[in-house]
């Protein structure tokens, strides 16, 4: 089977197919970004006559309609967006979204004379010698004649026919050709990526979420552009607040659904521990309401595709809409939304820098809503929530492929029920020997963002920890705060003794402590300052840290999982200290997700 057929088209049969809407344009790569200079820039090698690349498109299948009637699937745009709606606004004078979500049209001035183009300004607005705005050109009633005499008239000495042959050229632009790539519907979305990611030599990738997009936007019939812009719009302003405000301001038909009445909360959240973007939020949603978890399927649901004849259907199509709104609705719910997260903060982690998986929260908020969905008793729903993200953040579950994983748990809990699928998945991989070899093996790294580290700070945040010396600060305190990781073996006595940066920077050698007790630590060994320390404690002449009695230095120490060898060690004991410690690391964890 030939997977694609190239075929040159005019401008004009192209921009009539957006008129029509005989093709979609899903606005993949959201919104416009393209300076408006790169616009100018485009007409103009369409004036010259240079080439301009290919855009792609997608065909959707066929559908059967309830009548038994075929529908012809619509043009999808999956590469050329910014090019074609470059063309729409500056051939059409049509309004577009720019990346500021403002509606805006990018007028481009022609020079006839000098044969330019450029972005419209005051100082060319001013200048008789330029056209303003080109769109004037190919508006339907436009006559040539009519508007050489008038420029002409403000343009004194010109040859008439000069001026006539190079505004015709100028119109001419809409006969020239694109080359367009045209996808057959029967490929599956591995193939159509392949594709697009061969041809587009920018190397601009496309997940599986930019074709649910393009299939949700094509969809006019069951409101797919409103539920796109609705997926927009929620994630944008989870990171900018006043964006909620923007809507009111520039989007009143958006501003009267049932979506903006749902989403509208968001501008009340200070909160940046899950800032989902339209990826996230189609992944969850899906997985949550079609216990699924590969969005190749959800593309072929919106399709209408039946899984069992390979025909597609109407109906299929109608109820697979029906049921991604209810999902995307439920993931805007502000009671769901708030309540996950203070899940996921009772559990020690407060913070977005503890969380290097954001498959690991997709996951268990698509899990969470499951288990509302099924009326489970909050307490359970809380402990089940917790167990479940913490283990896949050890285990780093979703860091391979994400999507199979996602197809095999949601599959899993929705049949076993997530009890057993959890006790499953314990039993299976946090043995003894996990707790005991592959967490202490998960600790010999260099680099901060490692997940068995922030399990350990979570822990210490759960159990309310102080920091490393300190009486009273706490681990919580200082990572809300933007305190300071510093290392136990100071990194200047341990660079002085020829340790390499891989060996000082040992997660093992980590942990929060104030930056007055880390200046005061200097780069002295271990065993100089701790016993410096023990001796003011009990001098009663406290330098370094406000603890005051061994009894509480002591327990610092356990809370820190410092080994109490510590106070005889130097440089030469550094691997050693470092061997217990992970194991006292490794214990404080397993400790802490049994607790939970």
């Amino acid at each position: 089977m030939e997977k694609y057929s190239v075929n040159q088209y005019t401008i004009e049969a192209i921009v009539n197919w957006v008129k029509s809407d005989e093709i979609a344009i899903p606005e993949i790569q959201r919104p416009f970004v393209w300076k408006k200079t790169k616009v100018r820039d485009l007409i103009d090698s369409l004036y010259k006559g240079y080439p301009v690349g290919y855009i792609i498109t997608w065909r959707n299948p066929d559908i059967k309609l309830k009548n038994n009637e075929i529908s012809l699937g619509k043009k999808i745009l999956i590469d050329g967006q910014q090019r074609i709606t470059a063309l729409t606004t500056s051939l059409l004078g049509q309004k577009i979204v720019d990346d500021k979500y403002n509606k805006i049209v990018i007028k481009i001035a022609f020079n006839p004379i000098k044969e330019m183009f450029d972005v419209l300004n005051s100082a060319i607005g001013k200048d008789d010698q330029w056209i303003n705005d080109i769109s004037e050109i190919f508006k339907s009633d436009f006559s040539t004649m009519k508007f050489v005499n008038n420029y002409i008239g403000k343009n004194q000495d010109l040859d008439p026919n000069l001026i006539e042959k190079r505004i015709q050229k100028l119109r001419n632009i809409i006969q020239k050709h694109i080359g367009v790539i045209e996808l057959k519907h029967e490929l599956d979305i591995d193939i159509v990526t392949e594709i697009f990611i061969r041809i587009n030599s920018k190397g601009v990738v496309l997940s599986q979420a930019d074709f649910v997009m393009s299939k949700i936007a094509s969809n006019k019939k069951y409101n797919g552009d409103i539920l796109r812009k609705t997926i927009d719009y929620f994630c944008h302003a989870n990171t900018k607040s006043e964006f909620i405000e923007f809507i009111k301001d520039h989007d009143i038909d958006f501003m009267k659904t049932v979506f903006f009445e749902k989403m509208k909360w968001i501008s009340k959240i200070k909160d940046n521990l899950y800032n989902p973007d339209y990826k996230d939020m189609i992944r969850v949603s899906f997985c949550f309401k079609f216990k699924r978890g590969k969005l190749s399927d959800l593309v072929s649901l919106l399709s209408g595709r039946n899984f069992e004849t390979r025909a597609y259907e109407e109906e299929i199509a109608e109820y697979s809409f029906e049921i991604l709104n209810n999902a995307i609705l439920n993931f805007m719910n502000r009671k769901y939304f708030e309540r996950f997260l203070m899940i996921i903060k009772s559990c020690g982690f407060v913070n977005s820098k503890l969380i290097n998986s954001k498959n690991a929260l997709n996951f268990s908020y698509a899990l969470y809503l499951h288990l509302n969905e099924k009326k489970i008793e909050a307490n359970l729903i809380e402990n089940y929530i917790k167990r479940w993200f913490v283990m896949s953040v050890l285990l780093k579950r979703y860091s391979g492929s994400p999507e199979s994983i996602f197809d095999r748990d949601i599959k899993n809990i929705n049949l076993n029920g997530i009890e057993k699928t959890i006790k499953d998945v314990e039993d299976a991989q946090l043995t003894d020997s996990f707790w005991n070899i592959g967490l202490v093996q998960d600790l010999i790294r260099s680099q901060t963002n490692n997940p068995a580290l922030n399990v350990f700070w979570a822990a210490q945040i759960k159990n309310n920890d102080k920091g490393f010396l300190s009486k009273d600060i706490t681990v919580k305190q200082m990572i809300e705060h933007r305190g300071d990781i510093h290392h136990i073996f100071p990194k200047s006595y341990l660079k002085n003794n020829n340790f390499t940066k891989n060996q000082y920077n040992q997660v093992a050698n980590y942990v929060y402590v104030q930056q007055e007790i880390n200046i005061k630590v200097g780069d002295k060994s271990p065993n100089k300052y701790l016993n410096e320390i023990k001796n003011h404690i009990l001098e009663k002449n406290l330098k370094y840290s406000g603890i005051n009695n061994i009894h509480e230095l002591k327990d610092n120490f356990k809370t820190n999982c410092i080994p109490d060898e510590i106070f005889n060690m130097n440089h030469n004991n550094y691997e050693e200290f470092l061997d217990k410690r992970r194991k006292l690391m490794a214990n404080k964890i397993k400790r802490y997700y049994q607790k939970l």
